[in-house]
């Protein structure tokens, strides 16, 4: 009896142990899988946001007139991650420079520092599309442009650049700060401008941004319902 006793007890703790080991099996299996899920779908994000676009949502009020805070947009991603320069009157979004106001006009190109952005932002942005640094406005000057701010106007090459996009009475002048009113855009770089000009920090204050910086291009606006459709 007791060595029976003695077998079924030595049978069961094996059982007890292969149950334990299973059990172990399976959370590795489960853990594995949801790891493998997480790293594909941060690839396809990754993947769409490099050769498609992304959603972004308006912040600020520089744009106001034509953007305003909240409004959700679709960045194409396609042609800026490939560093091809940006049409003039494209609405922009790009990364903020680390420096708002320049003192020297002997380059007017915006300054970026190495840490600018963290590791962690980015991260956030370029597999999930998140920043907390970037600033979007319309790009005015393109490499080689002499950009004029004379007159309440802007004037590119000696021409009156017309902007019908601009609310009533909009004046574009440097009341509000800034050096970079006269200036010839340098290689690869763009002039951007906010449509709302008396409060908006742009390349009159800091500068050309160089294209490298630029984000993305907005195609589309989806929220609110009642202003969907392209900008």
């Amino acid at each position: 009896m007791s060595k029976n006793k003695e077998l079924a007890d030595y049978i069961m703790d094996q059982l007890s142990d292969l149950g334990d080991i299973r059990m172990k099996e399976r959370l590795i299996r489960s853990i594995m899988g949801w790891l493998a899920s997480f790293t594909i779908a941060l690839i396809i994000v990754f993947v769409l946001k490099t050769f498609v676009g992304m959603p972004t949502t308006v912040k600020g009020t520089s744009m106001a007139g034509t953007l305003y805070p909240n409004d959700k947009l679709f960045l194409s991603t396609w042609d800026v991650n490939f560093n091809n320069i940006p049409e003039r009157g494209a609405i922009i979004t790009f990364q903020a420079p680390s420096v708002e106001f320049l003192d020297d006009t002997s380059d007017c190109r915006a300054i970026y520092s190495s840490s600018s952005r963290s590791t962690w932002e980015n991260f956030l942005y370029y597999s999930l599309g998140i920043s907390n640094s970037s600033y979007i406005k319309r790009v005015i000057g393109l490499p080689g442009d002499h950009i004029e701010i004379k007159n309440d106007h802007v004037y590119i090459n000696g021409n009156l650049y017309k902007e019908d996009y601009l609310t009533n009475n909009t004046k574009t002048n440097m009341k509000s700060g800034g050096i970079c009113s006269d200036i010839i855009v340098p290689d690869g770089c763009v002039y951007v401008l906010g449509d709302n000009r008396n409060a908006s920090i742009d390349s009159r204050k800091f500068g050309c941004i160089p294209v490298g910086k630029i984000e993305g291009k907005v195609v589309g606006r989806w929220w609110p319902a009642n202003k969907t459709g392209a900008v």
